[in-house]
């Protein structure tokens, strides 16, 4: 993580992907699988990660509510959305924040890369662009 992100994260206290992110790390990510599919693989995926307890599931709306504790005492509120953009393809988002004041030095955007990686191996080859 760059020392940009860090100076960011002293003054905000949440980050998010989306398609029109300026960094290549928080570009929501594509899969060739349907939403009901890929569904069942991310929840199942975040029930296993240690450290990260599932608070809410609402599979209609496609979103999968997390928290986290960090080393230093904060909590983590986390947002995980499987998006439906065709019948063969979807997209997944993820939105961390932090309850209390101040910023995270950080500590929102490294969960994202996180859960991503977890999400990659397991969804890795269905991935596309």
């Amino acid at each position: 993580m760059s020392l940009k992100r860090t100076l960011v994260g002293i003054f905000r206290s949440h980050d998010g992907t989306s398609d029109r992110a300026k960094d290549p790390a928080l570009k929501t990510r594509y899969y060739t699988l349907s939403k009901d599919k890929a569904w069942d693989e991310v929840s199942s995926t975040l029930k296993k990660i240690p450290g990260y307890k599932v608070l809410h599931e609402v599979q209609s709306v496609g979103e999968i509510t997390l928290e986290k504790r960090t080393g230093f005492g904060r909590t983590l509120d986390i947002t995980v959305s499987v998006l439906n953009t065709s019948p063969v393809r979807c997209g997944i988002d993820i939105y961390s924040a932090s309850r209390g004041s101040l910023g995270d030095l950080g500590a929102n955007y490294r969960v994202i890369q996180r859960l991503y990686e977890s999400l990659d191996k397991k969804l890795g080859k269905y991935k596309t662009d």
